[in-house]
């Protein structure tokens, strides 16, 4: 092996000829300089940008499963009724998305909602409501803004369901990772 200031050149017959860098004409060296240079700064792009992307990783959505009950209400109640609801949040879009199952309440469901922000054991205002949650199963998605979707992440989000007999709600469960 040559040491590095020697160029290899291709001649017609396909023997190669190493030439010293020196005897290289001007332009020929800086050509040579100017190809590796390009080369080297498009190998840091690429591994620049596969860096970003490695440790930013693809944003996945959290799906999570509430247990309601009225047990859970604030103050408690002793509703028979259950129920679940699968919820999935994508942090990178703020998209929450529910369907909202329950059975065997006291009476007709009335109304659904997100609470918050709110830990177990307290009590806090509608944040989102759930269209439609009069019967079981309810459908839907809402996009959160950035101080609700600190809050949901936090844990800070429970669902009620409400019923004429229990107007403060019936069902409720706290929404949080597992």
């Amino acid at each position: 092996m040559l040491p590095e200031y020697f160029l290899a050149n291709q001649v017609g017959n396909g023997n190669k000829i190493e030439t010293p860098l020196f005897l290289r004409p001007a332009a020929s060296i800086d050509a040579h300089r100017e190809k590796t240079m390009s080369n080297t700064k498009i190998m840091l792009a690429t591994l620049a940008l596969g860096a970003a992307f490695a440790f930013a990783g693809p944003a996945v959505a959290e799906k999570m499963t509430v247990t309601l009950d009225g047990a859970s209400e604030v103050p408690p109640n002793t509703s028979p009724g259950k129920g679940t609801a699968d919820v999935d949040y994508d942090p990178a879009t703020k998209k929450l998305s529910w369907k909202l199952t329950y059975s065997g309440l006291t009476g007709p469901a009335t109304a659904a909602h997100f609470h918050g922000p709110a830990e177990p054991g307290k009590n806090a205002g509608v944040a989102v409501a759930i269209p439609g949650a009069t019967s079981s199963p309810a459908e839907g998605s809402a996009t959160l803004t950035d101080a609700q979707a600190a809050d949901f992440t936090a844990g800070k989000y429970y669902i009620n369901v409400h019923t004429a007999a229990n107007p403060g709600g019936e069902l409720r469960g706290q929404v949080v990772k597992k």
